[in-house]
């Protein structure tokens, strides 16, 4: 399974604002650049985060886009399923859809829950805090070096 650009992108959007938690609205073009994206692309992105209540947004000379709860409590799931859909590898497995006529006795059907099983679990256990803790030890170890 491979992620688009859309779950890619935010992710990283999603954690440049996380870096600037607390500091009030950043510009869209300022996380843009940080993060090397494009801004026109980036704003279909938060716009659809926005809907989602994860990000909040204030408009004007001094507006752009903040998370609109604490790092610790945005999972990476919650963003990527936001933008990507279910993170189901088949759509066999994904929840309340229908199955195909041989699902009874699909034998790659197990493979495809556990995949889908073990996705979820890698991303909804990594918080937006979790990597900024990461980025903060990565930062201490080449000071190090």
């Amino acid at each position: 399974m491979r992620l688009s650009t859309r779950g890619r992108y935010g992710l990283k959007a999603m954690f440049q604002l996380a870096l600037h938690y607390g500091e009030g609205p950043i510009p869209l073009s300022s996380i843009a650049n940080a993060q090397e994206l494009s801004e026109n692309y980036l704003e279909q992105l938060v716009s659809t985060l926005r809907k989602a209540g994860l990000l909040n947004s204030v408009r004007g000379a001094q507006g752009g886009y903040m998370l609109a709860m604490s790092p610790k409590d945005i999972t990476v799931g919650s963003i990527l399923r936001v933008l990507e859909g279910d993170m189901a590898p088949a759509d066999c497995v994904i929840e309340n859809a229908n199955g195909c006529e041989k699902e009874d006795n699909c034998v790659t059907k197990l493979v495809w829950i556990q995949i889908r099983d073990s996705i979820n679990q890698v991303i909804d256990s990594i918080s937006l805090q979790d990597m900024l803790n990461e980025q903060v030890d990565m930062e201490s170890k080449k000071s190090e070096a």
